[in-house]
């Protein structure tokens, strides 16, 4: 009996194949709604209320699809898939974010954050791993979220070359965006997709997700260059990088790159004068803001060091005491530091021990997991690469539509380790 790390490529696909008509014959209704879900994640944008009660798009569709699971699993008798090495760092992130709620100044807002950022995007990976069970499965959820990705970079697309055609782009301030309120939160979201869509461009055994793959790394990768958000072009870069040297001809990979980036800074000057900007005072260079931001958020965050300010409690803690730009949104600008203002020094230090496993089986996965997942395994491995880059001047979770794509990439690594080690089990078993 061959060891699953060991099994022949063909083998495992029988086994796949098997895993996918028993996952479709449990949970059909699951799957379609998860793939809307995650076409539909910026749709958090379309905002209504039920009484006093403020809800999403996005939200409501993840509520009945956690209510549909909830339903189809309890025909099928089979409980849901929560054992696992990112089980207990992640209740005991939720158990931190709860009790930030608990010391936040303003409970109401707090509340909303953590079911928001917390409790909806925690509940879906929890039916995620359950439910996607096969490497076609994963690329099925992957589609919904480049499919969705797609509206939002045409969009941006449309914009930005509509507002240049005017004359009206000014690389001293943020590009114009299209359905998000800032270039930056477009960037956030569609550098971690590129990350996987690369990776099933290069390694996918399917030729049906290499080619939806290649097409959203063909309209997103544009749309992410031309928001001219420098860190999500420090990002995107480190996604390219990592990508093309995990391929066997990685030199001509890096080479290629190279080109592609002298092409854009040939063709569109405004990239190297906006990259320029961080050498000059003044107008469009934010590094000096940014350092005063994190210089005061460490000096008022030292003297309550376990609970922070409390979830919604940065921007009324440091409003007051806030002397640089008056224009920007008061967030940390920094992942790590957003963890331990809003959610404790629990919160930081559970967040990291998930991120941290997280990549560690998609890692491991890639080196010697099922054939069919590997590359989605990788791809999680370069999106998480890509959040840590961006993470160091911003926040790429904090947000509904970026909380929602971690949790569903850290759920989606999760079942292929799961699943596709039981699916390489069983095909061993049966040709034993």
């Amino acid at each position: 009996m061959l060891p699953d790390t060991l099994q022949p490529v063909g083998l495992s696909v029988r086994a796949d194949a098997r895993a996918t008509g028993a996952a479709r014959s449990l949970y059909p209704a699951t799957l379609a709604l998860l793939v809307a879900t995650a076409a539909l994640a910026p749709a958090y944008v379309v905002r209504w209320h039920v009484g006093r009660y403020p809800t999403t798009l996005l939200e409501a569709v993840i509520v009945l699809t956690v209510a549909v699971f909830l339903v189809e699993s309890a025909r099928s008798g089979v409980a849901p898939a929560w054992r696992s090495p990112l089980t207990l760092p992640a209740v005991l992130f939720l158990a931190a974010a709860a009790l930030a709620v608990v010391v936040a100044p303003t409970r109401t807002a707090a509340l909303g954050i953590y079911r928001a950022y917390m409790l909806e995007p925690a509940a879906l990976a929890l039916v995620i791993a359950s439910v996607v069970r096969t490497p076609w499965q994963g690329l099925l959820l992957m589609a919904g979220f480049w499919l969705g990705a797609c509206v939002l970079s045409i969009a941006n697309i449309d914009l930005v070359l509509r507002t240049a055609r005017l004359h009206g782009l000014n690389v001293h301030g943020p590009a114009p965006s299209a359905i998000y309120l800032s270039p930056n939160s477009v960037a956030l979201y569609l550098v971690p997709l590129l990350a996987v869509a690369g990776s099933v461009m290069l390694h996918g055994i399917s030729p049906a997700g290499r080619v939806a793959a290649a097409v959203f790394v063909a309209i997103a990768a544009p749309a992410t260059i031309i928001t001219f958000s420098r860190g999500g072009w420090m990002a995107l870069a480190a996604v390219m990088v990592a990508l093309a040297a995990s391929h066997r001809r990685r030199w001509w990979l890096l080479a290629g790159l190279a080109c592609v980036v002298a092409l854009v800074v040939i063709a569109i000057p405004d990239v190297p004068h906006r990259l320029l900007l961080l050498l000059r005072s003044g107008d469009g260079n934010t590094s000096g803001d940014r350092l005063r931001l994190w210089s005061l958020t460490l000096s008022v965050v030292s003297h309550r060091p376990l609970f922070g300010m409390g979830l919604a409690g940065f921007e009324p803690t440091m409003t007051p005491l806030w002397k640089g730009d008056t224009t920007w949104i008061l967030y940390p600008h920094n992942l790590a530091l957003d963890l331990w203002a809003e959610t404790g020094l629990l919160g930081l230090l559970s967040f990291t021990w998930l991120f941290v496993a997280a990549g560690v089986v998609s890692w491991t996965c890639w080196r010697g997991g099922s054939p069919g997942w590997r590359a989605l395994h990788l791809g999680v491995l370069v999106a998480l690469l890509g959040i840590l880059v961006h993470g160091a001047i911003d926040n790429p979770y904090f947000k509904n539509d970026l909380s929602v794509e971690f949790w569903a990439l850290v759920a989606l690594t999760w079942a292929g380790w799961r699943w596709g080690r039981r699916a390489a089990i069983s095909g061993s078993a049966r040709s034993a």
